[in-house]
């Protein structure tokens, strides 16, 4: 069934007819389907389209189950390539615009890590309190529901769900329909190796390096890189990324020092550096390290131990350091007003000259946005703070990731068809395929480490050189335009067989209200016209309402008769360019794709105007 508080939502904000026009149900599943075309629909769900997406929105719910089941997935761009990735998220009050706003960050995070992957999102509405049984049911259910999809978004876990579960989708699905599995599937257990944490201390090296750079600004003309060993380092959250981002700054930089980290509990400070090997195997043995290592370390030597203790984590960012790393789940860990309810305001923050986002902090919420304004106005361009932000930096987890689908499963490694569904049978088959499977998480893991390196080293040398050569640029607007020129970029290179959508058909021997009926619960006002399985014609709106003007009896009327025999079709390998060209010479709006004669789908003006035909058009037509 649908979860209440989804059918409550959807149900205040959508007209009813959109449930009776727009419900599809197939096999006892239910899905909402909006495109950015219906603007005016998303917009009462709270979201705004924009020239990037969405995509594609569904609201799904197993209408069968006698749980609640149910969620959304916002594919939100595709430019850089399908299908989209980003994570499932598991909570009970979760919204579109919630994962819409996730689904737009994964947009900018695969296009700053430069994967060939568009940008998408899904939560599942659910409560908390699942016991496993109920939970793998649950993440069973909605496997079901985005398996329609798998073509065009492909899930890794987020908050409230993990690698497990995405085995399970696996399981259901296949391998390739998830990432972030479980290591027994070819995966890497990207959170224990530190996939997005090991991003924040690359670009913290590069930026050691070019950031004399910045001195050209008058924000930093007495800026000053300290050596190595005089290097300090303060961490807010000691979780997945704190406590690894401190594992691998020891590893990479011994002679550094981290004089500062926080979870919820407190905070741990000392001038002279933590002993970091102590707290991350404290952590990895407690979760939470600041009250253990208090009543262990601190409180039976109070007066003569040199790392205080506080029980209000946020005051560690009034302490000083070079660099400052946010790695707690936190949007806004510094802001200019009380009331935007930041971990600290700005007047009282410690004096740092950088900080490299390791948690995530964008939002396209115009609010969030006006706020993250106020802040780097005031830190960046008035303190002279370098801020090195959240999606060119943290992109490790997804770059990991991505690698189950850059570094590809053998045919024979691809669970068998007959056995998919069955946990049991497909255990055993991961048993007996073991030393294979292993062997392809080392690869994955050597192109993944690689992959990290190039890019987010590179994002750095791009963000400063963006930021110097226009001192009106914030470091937001500058991570944003890098992704976004990515994603322009990308668009170039995409053919109509990236972007086309499905086009209806009919036989040659159906009639024309089977064809105006095709018209009207289609998206397109095209149907192709088959004989065995090949174009023969098309026919669209225009056609049969001109047929109706002539008072003719449709019955008698045979699709040939009307059908627009010479078309002019597109190439699967056409460019934007190509497709622009062909809709401008024939004066129409519509192509389909046709290789050797099969239709494949179709492409129009609709579907590129929003993109970048402008600017692609000055360029090269």
């Amino acid at each position: 069934m649908i979860p209440k508080k989804m059918e409550k939502f959807l149900k205040k904000n959508l007209p009813e007819p959109t449930f009776k026009n727009r419900l599809l149900k197939k096999e006892g599943k239910c899905f909402l389907e909006f495109t950015h075309n219906d603007e005016h629909l998303l917009s009462r769900i709270g979201i705004v389209v924009d020239k990037l997406g969405p995509e594609k929105v569904v609201c799904m719910w197993d209408c069968d189950s006698p749980e609640e089941i149910g969620g959304y997935l916002v594919v939100d761009n595709l430019s850089m390539g399908k299908p989209s990735m980003g994570g499932i998220r598991m909570l009970p009050d979760l919204k579109p615009i919630d994962i819409y706003n996730l689904a737009r960050g994964m947009t900018l995070k695969n296009a700053a890590a430069n994967l060939p992957y568009g940008g998408g999102k899904a939560g599942i509405v659910s409560r908390r309190d699942l016991s496993q049984e109920e939970h793998e049911n649950v993440i069973r259910g909605f496997a079901k529901l985005i398996r329609p999809y798998k073509e065009i978004y492909v899930p890794g876990p987020d908050v409230g769900t993990k690698d497990a579960d995405m085995k399970t989708i696996a399981i259901m699905n296949g391998l390739d329909s998830a990432v972030s599995k479980t290591a027994d599937m070819g995966g890497n257990r990207i959170d224990e190796l530190g996939g997005a944490a090991g991003g924040v201390v690359i670009a913290l090296q590069t930026l050691l390096e070019i950031m004399p750079r910045l001195r050209i600004l008058p924000q930093f003309s007495n800026l000053e890189i300290p050596d190595v060993e005089e290097l300090n380092i303060i961490l807010q959250g000691f979780g997945a990324v704190g406590a690894h981002a401190a594992r691998i700054f020891k590893n990479r930089l011994p002679e550094a020092k981290i004089v500062g980290v926080s979870d919820i509990e407190g905070y741990l400070f000392n001038k002279n550096g933590l002993p970091i090997e102590k707290l991350f195997k404290l952590w990895k043995e407690h979760g939470l390290i600041s009250t253990t290592y208090f009543k262990r370390e601190i409180e039976p030597n109070m007066s003569g131990h040199p790392t205080h203790f506080s029980t209000d984590p946020n005051s560690l960012l009034m302490q000083d350091s070079f660099c400052m790393v946010p790695a707690a789940p936190v949007f806004n860990y510094l802001g200019v007003r009380k009331s935007e309810n930041p971990s600290i305001t700005v007047d009282k923050m410690g004096d740092w000259s950088v900080i490299v986002e390791g948690a995530n902090t964008y939002s396209p919420d115009p609010n969030r946005k006006a706020a993250r304004i106020r802040m780097e106005q005031e830190v960046y361009r008035k303190k002279g703070i370098m801020i090195a932000n959240d999606y060119l930096v943290n992109s490790g987890g997804v770059i990991f990731a991505a690698q189950e689908h850059l570094v590809k499963t053998p045919e024979h490694l691809q669970i068998p068809e007959d056995i998919l569904g069955n946990k049991e049978a497909v255990n055993e088959w991961l048993e007996d395929h073991a030393d294979e499977f292993a062997e392809l998480s080392k690869k994955r893991l050597i192109e993944a480490k690689k992959w990290r390196e190039e890019v987010i080293h590179h994002n750095m040398i791009e963000l400063v050189d963006l930021l110097t050569s226009n001192p009106d640029l914030l470091p937001s607007n500058a991570a944003e335009k890098i992704s976004v020129q990515r994603l322009a970029a990308r668009e170039k290179e995409r053919t109509a067989k990236d972007i086309m959508i499905d086009i209806p058909t009919i036989d040659v021997a159906g009639n024309i209200q089977d064809a105006a009926s095709l018209i009207i619960n289609n998206p397109s006002n095209m149907v192709a016209v088959l004989s065995e399985d090949k174009l023969v014609g098309v026919i669209t709106s225009h056609d049969i309402t001109n047929l109706i003007s002539k008072s003719l009896n449709l019955s008698e009327v045979h699709l040939e008769e009307i059908m627009t025999k010479d078309v002019v079709s597109a190439s699967p390998a056409f460019s934007i360019i190509d497709i622009v060209r062909e809709l401008e010479q024939y004066e129409i709006s519509t192509l389909p794709v046709v290789q050797e004669g099969r239709v494949l789908g179709l492409v129009s003006a609709d579907l590129i105007a929003r993109r970048y035909v402008q600017e692609l058009s000055k360029e090269s037509i």
